[in-house]
């Protein structure tokens, strides 16, 4: 999982200065256990960004400029940070992950079979019950239902058995210093504010090792640097992260506790989760309207405005509640939901309205409860 809103960008020295929030990946790297066939989704376009200059610096010169504004900003020696970036390797691998061309935009028919099928229904049941006690405990501490814990691990990592086979600290090494360049130089500025992006996830990490006293070197996670079985990055990590099993650690390399915990907490700080609340409800749009696509799925329609547009729920929902019209290319045809704030914070998770609904309807599967067909 990389945040679909990331924390601050500090630019190290490196091509002038970059605002908090100003730049996010174009959607967040594929989970390991989807990687080979991975879909594509258009995402909403992040906010305008201030200028940034371009002109290329060394990498010597960035690199020591990482280690001193990353000793000074986390009160780290510098020489700890030069031994481990020492061990660092530049991977041809991620390198090629990274600039692979992204397929076409798959189907909602195409694209759910990826990440619920009988298999991962079964396995979402038999996690469900093996954890029962941890997971309940956390929802009724957050209000962020047990099964939609493990239907995120279970699309991220498949229940834990696909968290990643490439060094963290490998992987961000690599693409904050060697982010591809496609050399077309209308994409200059996304490839170099990705690549600031991920250098400040390489700062994080050496920041996140200190606080969970972690090595370094021994992590594995994706190709883009995500961890565990939530897959988090560093950011997101020392954000997000809480301690679970009141070891006085937050571990979501080996404590069930914590990545429980810690998902939850996320879907509750980032994505404002509503206890008890919807995620999406199937609609009807009515003939002679076309769909609506907000740019992105904020919740912010009245029923009223919905309505005019077309709109109605299939099944009640509460007076005054605010949604997101969502549309998805169905197998027998257009599919129409409305989204609601439950479902923007899933949303927050990974940005794709399709990734959001392949949680949801896992996690309604899991639950015993009836899906649509795709």
């Amino acid at each position: 999982m990389i945040r679909p809103v990331f924390s601050s960008l500090l630019v190290f020295g490196l091509l002038g200065c970059v605002p908090k929030e100003a730049v996010a990946p174009e959607g967040p790297p594929v989970p390991p256990a989807a990687q080979a066939a991975a879909p594509a989704e258009a995402v909403p376009e992040a906010p305008p960004a201030p200028p940034l200059d371009l002109t290329p610096v060394p990498f010597e010169v960035a690199r020591a400029n990482f280690v001193r504004d990353t000793s000074a900003r986390y009160a780290i020696p510098a020489a700890d940070i030069e031994a481990a970036l020492g061990r660092a390797k530049f991977l041809d691998s991620v390198v090629n992950a990274m600039a692979r061309p992204a397929e076409r935009v798959k189907s909602w028919s195409e694209y759910r079979p990826l990440f619920i099928s009988q298999a991962r229904i079964d396995g979402g049941r038999a996690f469900l019950a093996r954890h029962r006690v941890a997971l309940d405990k956390v929802q009724a501490d957050t209000g962020v239902p047990a099964e939609l814990i493990v239907a995120i691990i279970g699309v991220e990592t498949s229940y834990g058995g696909n968290t990643g086979r490439y060094s963290v600290l490998d992987a961000l090494y690599t693409l904050a210093f060697r982010y591809p360049r496609s050399g077309d130089p209308a994409k200059l500025e996304r490839e170099v504010r990705r690549e600031l992006f991920f250098r400040d996830e390489l700062a994080q990490l050496f920041a996140l090792s200190r606080e969970e006293h972690l090595d370094i070197t021994t992590l594995k996670g994706s190709y883009a640097g995500a961890m565990g079985m939530g897959q988090f990055m560093p950011s997101s990590y020392r954000d997000f992260a809480v301690d679970g099993d009141g070891d006085g650690r937050r571990d979501l390399f080996g404590s069930l506790d914590d990545v429980f915990a810690s998902i939850a907490n996320y879907f509750v700080k980032k994505g404002g989760w509503e206890r008890g609340g919807l995620v999406a409800v199937p609609a009807t749009l009515a003939a002679g309207h076309a769909p609506f696509d907000p740019v992105d799925w904020a919740p912010v329609h009245t029923q009223a405005d919905l309505a005019g547009r077309g709109y109605s729920a299939d099944v009640p929902v509460p007076a005054g509640a605010t949604a997101t019209p969502v549309s998805l290319a169905g197998s027998a045809g257009p599919q129409y939901w409305l989204g609601f704030r439950n479902y923007y914070a899933i949303t927050r998770y990974n940005i794709s309205k399709m990734y959001a609904m392949a949680v949801f309807q896992l996690s309604e599967a899991i639950a015993g409860r009836g899906i649509p067909p795709a």
